[in-house]
């Protein structure tokens, strides 16, 4: 087993898991958001593509069916946007990130790609950025908890349970709050229930620049508005 992530440091004070109410109004608004996020047609977007290549990583327990809205209106902008081809996510595995690049190699050989990473999926998206900087133009995370108390979200038992590992013993070596040497913008709602604001958000430092959205954890990748605004991100 890898050096585990060092994130139980003094930043973690004070930073917990989103609240029961915030938690409950993502359980209520979870089938909307899901067929949203699955079904949704294109949204208008306010830029045009021109071929930038995109690839955007699922969240925990989830596939491309649930990034299907984003790459829609992505592609329909003149973005040539993939999913990752991996099937769920159902955790972080030790030949993920070779994977990755296997993937990255095949939509987008001769020019860096965004990567666009949706909750666990910005974990990844930043690891990988890491180890292949070259191959990526630049990485945006949306509720992702790199920064702080891996704990602090209302997902890590679940994700222990299914991964097989400890939320700060991953199967590959990392500290998840080092930022890459690319362009990393964090996108992070205080209307979360799912991931502590804090922690998406993160510090000087471990990224670029954050952005804050007003939308649940879901909604990131289904809200029409939140759409927009990654869109806007990608050509800067």
């Amino acid at each position: 087993m890898s050096r585990a992530i060092a994130l139980t440091d003094s930043r973690a004070i004070g930073v917990a898991a989103p609240s029961k109410a915030l938690l409950a109004g993502e359980v209520r608004a979870f089938v909307h958001m899901r067929w949203a996020a699955a079904f949704g047609r294109a949204v208008s977007l306010p830029v045009q593509g021109e071929g930038r290549p995109v690839l955007v990583l699922p969240g925990f327990m989830a596939s491309d069916n649930t990034t299907a809205r984003l790459r829609r209106s992505l592609t329909a902008a003149g973005f040539a946007a993939h999913g990752w081809g991996l099937g769920r996510n159902l955790g972080v595995s030790a030949d993920m990130l070779e994977a990755i690049d296997r993937r990255v190699a095949t939509i987008a050989a001769d020019r860096p790609v965004t990567i666009i990473g949706w909750s666990l999926g910005g974990l990844i998206a930043r690891e990988y950025a890491k180890r292949a900087p070259d191959r990526v133009n630049r990485v945006i995370t949306m509720g992702s908890p790199f920064s702080g108390d891996p704990r602090a979200n209302n997902a890590w038992r679940m994700y222990e349970r299914v991964a097989g590992h400890p939320v700060d013993r991953p199967p590959v070596q990392c500290i998840l709050s080092e930022k890459p040497s690319v362009t990393t913008i964090a996108c992070w709602s205080a209307r979360d229930g799912v991931v502590a604001p804090a922690s998406a958000r993160g510090q000087d430092g471990e990224r670029d620049m954050a952005l804050e959205f007003d939308c649940t954890h879901m909604a990131f990748i289904a809200d029409p508005k939140a759409i927009r605004t990654v869109s806007r991100l990608i050509v800067g």
